[in-house]
Order: C-alpha cells, then structure tokens, then sequence
C-alpha cells in the first residue's frame, strides 16, 4: 500500500432532498472533492440493508444493498418516478439528522411505484443480474417478503412452522404464491447494484478507490442466518445458545451485548469457509479495499451465554486463527484487507495480525490515556497500519476535546503542539498525516470541526446513532485545498 490517505463518510450522512444520504449527485460530488483534496480513498460504513437500531452492522443480508441508499432523482430521470411523488412526502425537518422512521415508512411506497412502472422480467439487464447473483438473491427476496407478510417479525416467529426451518419447498410454495412480492425485493436490488456500479466506476475513474467494511458476524435476524442455520450455534428451536459481544471496556462497564449468533467454526472448516470465501469475493467487487471489523474475533471471540443480561460474565473461546487467512489468501489472492484489531488484545493476536501481513489500525483517541508505551502514540507505529483520527465509534476530536478526561487532553496538546490557533481538530489531523503509517483516515466531521452531536455512534446504546447527516454546504474548494495541501506536505497525495 502506497503512502495515502483517505476520508470515513457513509453514504448516508452525506446531503439529500429526500432525508438520508445516497448514491445520487451529493455522492458524485464527494467523489470530486476527494479528487480536488489529494484523496485516494472513501471509506464507507456497511452498505447492507439495516435493521434492528438502523445499524448498519445488523443487516437483514450480508450480500444485499441498503435500499435507503438508493437514489430518487436518477429513477425520476429514468421515467420510473414523477419528482412530485418524491416532494409530495416527509422525510423528516432537521437537515442534518436522519429521521430513519419516516425514511422506512416512505421510501418503499416511491420505490413500489418505481417496480409498478419499471419492471420487467425479461430485460436482458435484469435477467443477467438474477443469473449472477442467485446465490443469494432468492433466499433474501423471500425472507424479505415473508418478513413483510408477518408484520416484520423475526423469522423465528413466523406462522409457518416449514418456512421457519428453510424447508426449499415450502419456500417455492411461498415465492410462487407471493411472486409480485418477491419479484419486488429483486428488482429493487437490481436498481442498487446499478447506482452502486457507476459511482464506484466513477470513482475509480477519478483515482478515487473505496473502503468497505465487513462485519465479523450477521444478525440473527437476517437471510444468512436463516438459510445457513448449520454455521451457528442454534438448538432445535432455532434459538442461539451463545451470542456475541465485548468485555467490559473503555466503552461500557457492563460490556457489549450484540445479541449475533456465533459462527460454528468447527463446521466451517469442514466445508472449506465455503461461506466466507463467497462472502469476501462478493464484497470484492464492490470494494477495492475491505476491512473487516473485529479481526481479533478470528483469533478469540468472546461468547456470551444466550439468557445473560449483560456482557460481564462471558468467556473467550478459541477461532479459526491462520487457517482461515491461509485459505482466503489461497482463494482470493490479491484481496487488499484492513484488520480492525481493536479492543482487548493478546499477544495471540498480534502474532495473527503479523502472520497475515494486513495493516492494523491505529485509533490517535486511544493514545494519550497512558505512557510513551502506548502503542497508539505515533512514535511507535510501523508502516504498515492505517491511522485514524477516530472511527465510526468514537466522539469527533471536537467533542473528544471537551468531554474526556484533562489528563488525557493535555496530554495530547503537549505530544502534537495543538493550539487554538491551528484547531484541535486540524492539529490531530497533521498528527495522523505526519506518522509513518502508510495510510491515513480522517472522518468528515473532524475536516469540518463538528461537535459530539455529529457523531455517527455510541457504542452500547440504542435509539439514536446512525444519524448524522452533512449539510448542503459542507464541501468547499476551500477546504479541498486545505487537505490537499496538508496531504501533499506528508508525502500522501
């Protein structure tokens, strides 16, 4: 990997006419600006349709694409949708916030009437999407359809006791008898994958290339778990007997309860990573680089009994390790990885992660709460990690400035000089251009020195993450030369 640096922006959170971020024009114009600023890289946050807290990390598929995403004003000019239709609909006031319950209610009616106008079983276009993607695409329309069928409720819970338990005929039975339904949660995948294709061409065409990010595990209630019961650990009632998460940590006194079932590695491995493998060389086309969250997962995950309250009493169980990268390596080779080693590390770990030979990241918020030791201090990196200002996970430098602890603060003025004068957040920013790591990542908020309210999440709780959107007059030429000059400095346009 080159000397380079990038910038974290989800699709969503950046500007629309229709209340969340998308693929349209505002997309297009990121792209540009990261041109104009020297950026080689857009890092993305999983572009999977959401589900349970509008994570984008518990997706109903860990193949489909987030039909949020999809932009309006290219269907309107494709003669699908009347740009009234659009206007004539709330999707929520605040311009700078994502209302995602008017989104969900509003944004399959428009898109309905664009399948009512557009489809066509026949195009050649779509058939060679089916063709090309029925490995996954059938099982996800019907979970879709029959989700939709029973007021949303978790697979688990649906009346048909034979389609709970993926039986393929009771599932044929479904898709013939809810084909229009069906035919729909297709379709619409096919619109994604189409906008999804021309801005990452457009990108690419630009230099520009794009970071994806995989989570180590699916949510319970998803299309992957549903058809692939075999791969977890669910008993005869299709109930997880252990579940994912984190220790107590910087984050939560009482850990993390993601509630993912955790993968039958055992299983797994008898089939080759069969799923992985596919899973990876999927996420390959859509990505130039990916990184795959909770790396430390493949050496040891935590497990939590299925019926606990809380994280605290789980216990570490052992992962596939090196067998797994050296089947990945071995089948996909090429395939550029970022390794998320974050979290409580072992020296396990860091023989996994050297073994691989992937980039770790290096997170500059976690550097100043202990001694020169601390192997997030910059004068202690090797080449080959990627630096962050902060992630989708932590406050902006801004609100990082306020609200931790002074010792920490100052600690961090005095190691990078910051000053009032230059901006903390561009003082933190020089400090990640100017390490030896080979590449450098700084989310959009701290460019823009955006307060603790623009943060995209806070880990361990619910209800309003996910939710930050850039306003309209956010880019600026500016700005680019800002960047590009400040990356040009550090040897990483």
């Amino acid at each position: 990997m080159k000397r380079s640096s990038g910038i974290l922006m989800h699709i969503t959170s950046l500007p629309s006419r229709f209340g969340i971020g998308t693929m349209g024009g505002s997309a297009y114009e990121f792209v540009d600006f990261l041109f104009k600023a020297g950026q080689k890289y857009w890092q993305v946050l999983p572009i999977h349709p959401t589900g349970f807290g509008d994570s984008p990390y518990q997706s109903f598929s860990t193949y489909a694409g987030n039909p949020y995403m999809i932009d309006l004003e290219v269907l309107c000019e494709k003669g699908l949708l009347y740009l009234s239709e659009c206007e004539n609909l709330d999707w929520g006031e605040d311009p700078v916030q994502v209302d995602f319950e008017k989104i969900y209610m509003n944004k399959s009616k428009v898109l309905r009437r664009a399948f009512d106008r557009g489809f066509d079983p026949d195009g050649e276009g779509y058939v060679d999407f089916l063709r090309k993607n029925e490995a996954w695409l059938s099982d996800y329309a019907v979970f879709m359809a029959a989700k939709e069928n029973s007021g949303m409720r978790p697979w688990k819970e649906w009346d048909d006791e034979k389609l709970v338990f993926h039986d393929k005929e009771a599932i044929a039975e479904f898709a013939e008898k809810n084909s229009r339904q069906v035919d729909f949660y297709k379709y619409i995948q096919y619109i994604f994958f189409g906008q999804w294709e021309a801005l990452k061409a457009y990108a690419n065409g630009k230099g520009v290339s794009l970071i994806g990010d995989i989570p180590i595990y699916v949510a319970a209630d998803s299309a992957d778990a549903w058809g692939n019961r075999d791969m977890f650990h669910f008993n005869i009632s299709n109930n997880s007997v252990c579940v994912a998460g984190c220790p107590p940590d910087f984050f939560s006194n009482d850990g993390q309860h993601w509630g993912n079932p955790l993968y039958n590695w055992d299983y797994l491995k008898k089939t080759d990573y069969g799923w992985w493998m596919q899973r990876l060389k999927s996420l390959a086309k859509l990505y130039d680089m990916i990184r795959i969250d909770h790396f430390r997962g493949f050496e040891a995950y935590y497990s939590i009994d299925s019926g606990a309250a809380t994280a605290q009493n789980g216990h570490w169980v052992k992962g596939p390790g090196m067998d797994f990268f050296s089947r990945v390596k071995e089948k996909l080779p090429g395939l550029s990885i970022i390794a998320e080693d974050l979290g409580f590390l072992t020296e396990d770990v860091h023989i996994l992660l050297e073994k691989t030979g992937y980039p770790g990241m290096k997170v500059l918020q976690f550097a100043f709460d202990s001694d020169s030791g601390n192997a997030y201090l910059p004068h202690n990196y090797n080449k080959n990690c990627v630096v962050y200002t902060g992630t989708h996970d932590n406050d902006t430098i801004a609100g990082w400035m306020v609200n931790t602890p002074e010792n920490e603060v100052e600690s961090a003025k005095k190691y990078a000089a910051l000053t009032t004068k230059e901006g903390y957040n561009w003082g933190m920013i020089r400090l990640a251009f100017s390490s030896v790591a080979d590449l450098a990542v700084v989310p959009m908020q701290d460019y823009l020195g955006l307060p603790s309210s623009a943060r995209m999440n806070r880990p361990a709780t619910l209800g309003k993450n996910w939710r930050w959107r850039a306003d309209r007059e956010y880019l600026s030429d500016s700005l680019a030369k800002k960047i590009r000059e400040l990356a040009d400095r550090y040897g990483r346009v």
